[in-house]
């Protein structure tokens, strides 16, 4: 009872945060940040010169508790892991519309271990992520989706992460079948698909 209430206090001030007026914050040059998930930690080290745009907006979403309690809820075994539909449908809703401009290709390659936005348009990433579980450059250089950072440490936690479901729990933004989550939420996933592993807290560590 008391995690609901925190986690609905969370989403309340994330809310409020995506509706707000004011200037998205510059992320630092470089930072990191740890995901504590249900298999264990992940820690992720954000370079803003590889990709600005979406540097700002992984230390926006981060800071303003965004990911906390969101599920891993498209993993192709061996190849990505995506995250980034919030816990709390009027959480997700709220950013869904919220997107970033794109950032050029400086030249680091999708391979193992980088992190990058999924996206369907031009200028088009709101909040969703993806960690390459391979070398997915050949395919995802040619977009390009833009590299912001990489995986420091716990890429074995990403490699057990649990890929059981496929697509089938919304699947990529160009299937156009992730509506259920935006308006479900957890209560969706849990209830649909209880295996799914997820983030418990996300935190910036400079």
């Amino acid at each position: 009872m008391l995690r609901e209430v925190m986690l609905r206090a969370t989403a309340v001030l994330t809310l409020v945060a995506a509706l707000g007026a004011g200037a998205r914050p510059s992320a630092p040059r470089d930072y990191t940040v740890r995901l504590d998930t249900s298999k264990g930690p992940i820690v992720i080290a954000v370079h803003r010169d590889w990709a600005p745009h979406g540097a700002d907006r992984f230390y926006e979403l981060v800071t303003s508790g965004y990911y906390d309690a969101t599920r891993f809820f498209r993993i192709r075994a061996g190849t990505w892991a995506q995250f980034g539909i919030a816990a709390d449908p009027a959480v997700a809703q709220a950013w869904r519309s919220r997107t970033i401009p794109d950032d050029p290709y400086v030249g680091v390659s999708n391979t193992r271990g980088t992190v990058a936005y999924a996206f369907k348009d031009p200028n088009g990433r709101t909040t969703q992520v993806f960690i390459n579980l391979k070398d997915n450059s050949a395919t995802h250089d040619k977009e390009p989706f833009v590299v912001f950072g990489i995986v420091e440490k716990g890429m074995d936690t990403a490699d057990k992460l649990y890929a059981g479901y496929g697509e089938a729990a919304g699947g990529g933004i160009r299937a156009g079948r992730q509506d259920p989550v935006f308006e479900g939420g957890n209560r969706y996933l849990n209830e649909k698909f209880p295996l799914l592993d997820y983030i418990k807290s996300a935190v910036v560590r400079r």
